[in-house]
């Protein structure tokens, strides 16, 4: 992740700045993968309550690099940012295996059922450092 690597040189901040998330299907509608046509099929099929709970954790990964991102542009040269980017990776990782958890999932069971609290508190963490 180019957030781990913000400690080691800052200039990374600029491609963190240029970074703009896209959606699952714009995702998979740009990938050159085996898998995009399935991706977006599958996504397409899913319930849309399902879509919306993937969809509200999509976003809130893309709301936290962008927060993270912004703290980390605002930060005098002099101060280290490890904080900010140990709590944004750690947020991060998680959203990504709650996300990983719903597709390995098919979109079925409990991982589709997305927490907004659990969701806010991540974003809340990175604002709070």
């Amino acid at each position: 992740m180019l957030l781990e690597m913000v400690p080691i040189d800052r200039e990374i901040v600029g491609d963190l700045k240029a970074w703009r998330a896209l959606g699952y299907v714009e995702h998979f509608a740009a990938s050159p993968l085996r898998c995009a046509g399935e991706a977006m099929a599958a996504y397409r099929g899913l319930d849309q309550s399902h879509a919306r709970s993937f969809d509200a954790l999509c976003a809130a990964m893309d709301r936290l690099i962008y927060t993270a991102t912004a703290l980390l542009d605002e930060m005098p040269a002099e101060e280290d940012p490890g904080l900010i980017v140990d709590v944004a990776s750690l947020s991060l990782r998680r959203l990504i295996a709650r996300a990983t958890a719903f597709i390995n999932a098919n979109g079925q069971g409990e991982a589709a059922y997305i927490d907004p609290n659990a969701v806010q508190a991540d974003i809340d963490a990175v604002m709070a450092s």
